[in-house]
């Protein structure tokens, strides 16, 4: 397993719970991964401290609640290393060093970071939200991987990640190899109010919403405006329930399309069977997660500090020989 290549991934826990926008976008591609790779799975509790610094009492919670899902989801302890950030003070670490060696410009083109300070709601902005990016790149370079699994809008902060790995490399030697982006097919996962599925515009169905509030939530789903009676013909693109459709019931997608399209079906039939198909494909998740016991998902995740630890300490051993700091 130590000889496979190895990945980096995480999320963050400024919730407690996983959307299926986050299980389709990315945990079922970091479960397919684990199976030719050596997976280090964090929950970057740190990162969740740029939104909630002011009360962090969620976080610890938070980031229990999200390990469950990591592992209902399929990621297998017995293969993949699953952690918590803080749990290895080397982040913080490699994170201190590295900030040294940062460019303040290259923090301040960031689009997200940007975007974040537009939207701050706090009286003063913190170094966190700027520094982001570089305890961002600190997850990744500790654990030396060949490549991380990605959204298209974290590409940007990657890209960062290799400017301050080449800088490093450039002026302490090359401790740290170059790792590429891992961008999965993410399907189109559309929120309950047709926009982007996100904690944030309370829109989602939750890996942990049984199956009554996941059927509770889809009646409540956006479908066609223009569909007024059953019989009228619909516009699947844009309906909330079709996106599902696409994801969960993709066998049946073409009877779902046409039949829309022509009148022939009505939206209530529609989010009644789109319901079956989620709560059908949700079930061994769901199932998972109830099984798994609290005191052994805290072994679990101490024994997977402990993994981390190993290997991030001995990249902090190469990172101070390098910059002479014995």
């Amino acid at each position: 397993m130590i000889n496979k290549p190895r990945i980096l991934s995480g999320m963050q826990p400024t919730q407690p719970k996983l959307h299926l926008g986050n299980l389709e976008g990315a945990l079922r591609n970091w479960v397919k991964l684990q199976d030719e790779n050596k997976l280090y799975c964090c929950v970057v509790d740190w990162h969740a401290l740029t939104t909630m610094a002011d009360d962090p009492s969620a976080i610890s919670e938070n980031s229990r609640e999200v390990a469950l899902d990591y592992l209902a989801a399929g990621i297998d302890p017995e293969r993949s290393t699953v952690f918590i950030q803080s749990h290895v003070k080397e982040h913080a670490e490699l994170h201190l060093l590295l900030s040294m060696v940062t460019p303040l410009g290259w923090l301040e083109r960031v689009p997200t970071y940007k975007e974040k300070r537009e939207n701050l709601t706090a009286e003063r902005e913190a170094y966190g939200l700027l520094g982001y990016p570089v305890l961002q790149a600190a997850d990744i370079l500790l654990y030396k991987p060949m490549g991380v699994p990605v959204g298209k809008d974290q590409a940007p902060h990657l890209e960062l990640s290799r400017e301050i790995l080449r800088r490093f490399n450039h002026l302490y030697g090359p401790v740290f190899p170059e790792f590429k982006n891992i961008i999965g097919e993410v399907p189109l996962m559309l929120g309950l109010d047709g926009r982007k599925m996100s904690k944030s515009y309370n829109n989602a169905i939750y890996i942990q919403d049984t199956e009554d509030e996941t059927a509770a939530k889809l009646k409540t789903a956006f479908t066609d405006p223009e569909k007024i009676r059953k019989d009228d013909p619909g516009h699947p693109e844009g309906c909330a329930v079709f996106s599902l459709h696409q994801v969960y019931n993709l066998n049946n997608i073409h009877t779902v399309e046409s039949e829309c399209r022509s009148g022939s079906r009505g939206c209530v039939a529609c989010k009644r069977e789109c319901t079956e198909a989620v709560n059908e494909s949700l079930r061994a998740t769901r199932e998972r997660r109830h099984q798994i016991d609290r005191g052994e998902l805290e072994n679990l995740l101490h024994r997977g500090a402990s993994e981390a630890r190993e290997f991030a300490s001995q990249t902090m051993e190469e990172v101070r020989g390098a910059m002479k700091l014995r």
